[in-house]
């Protein structure tokens, strides 16, 4: 694990579809759930708050201060605004240093010294991603950045790697299992053949809507060069006024 991630936050007395002006000021509405107790309603610079967000992902603790006070967390969820894919309200969950948690860490492939793609691409085959990230459970302290496996297996058609193939440090619990499939190498010509018979090629699927604090929104678009709010003169998506913050 990386080193400690540390972001200050203000709270906030803004609720419900007044956010929508916090936004318009580069301001990120979020909640810290604490352990059972009532929550923290927050808010945070957007630069500050993205740069968290990238570093921690939903698998590094961050150290969150608010009013003088300092909470271990893991972010929860993530809402996208799906028009300016800018990030519209984070909810946090406080962690303790002593108990095991569940938490989402990313999948990376892995080559022999000087490859940069599996044998299979270096064949000109095509090596389909299907699952991302998986779920695992520990420590806070003992999460992992992520987990690996060994893409030099991939080499011919039809060969694929599962959960069940990667590498888990000590103390970390995969809760995904391990039948799932993680790449798939396939051959040009035949996947183009089946995704044409499928229709065309699939889209991504859509953002949720922006202001329900306690819903699951779709996690999207984190890359540092989105359009971000900064300023009264930015349009205002029309989803905003579907879902309103319910506390």
């Amino acid at each position: 694990m990386s080193d400690q991630i540390t972001l200050t936050v203000d709270t906030r007395e803004t609720l419900g579809k007044g956010v929508k002006h916090l936004r318009q000021d580069g301001i990120v509405p979020g909640v810290i759930h604490d352990h059972g107790r009532a929550s923290v309603h927050i808010q945070a610079e957007y630069q500050a708050l993205q740069k968290a967000y990238l570093a921690a992902g939903k698998h590094h603790p961050v150290l969150v201060t608010v009013g003088g006070k300092k909470y271990t967390t893991l972010v929860k969820n993530v809402t996208f605004d799906p028009r300016y894919h800018s990030m519209a309200h984070v909810v946090f969950g406080a962690v303790k240093a002593n108990e095991k948690v569940d938490a989402e860490v990313p999948v990376r492939p892995v080559y022999n010294e000087g490859n940069e793609a599996s044998p299979a691409e270096r064949a000109g085959l095509i090596v389909l991603t299907q699952l991302t990230t998986v779920e695992v459970k520990a420590l806070p302290k003992d999460l992992p950045d992520a987990l690996t496996y060994d893409a030099e297996e991939l080499v011919q058609i039809g060969d694929q790697v599962t959960v069940a193939d990667l590498q888990v440090p000590a103390g970390v619990q995969l809760e995904t299992e391990p039948e799932h499939v993680l790449a798939t190498v396939f051959e040009p010509s035949a996947l183009a053949a089946a995704n044409d018979q499928a229709g065309g090629t699939a889209m991504n699927g859509d953002e949720s809507d922006v202001d329900a604090e306690h819903e699951s929104g779709a996690e999207a678009g984190t890359q540092a060069g989105e359009i971000r709010p900064g300023g009264k003169e930015q349009k205002e998506s029309k989803d905003e006024g579907r879902n309103p913050e319910k506390q």
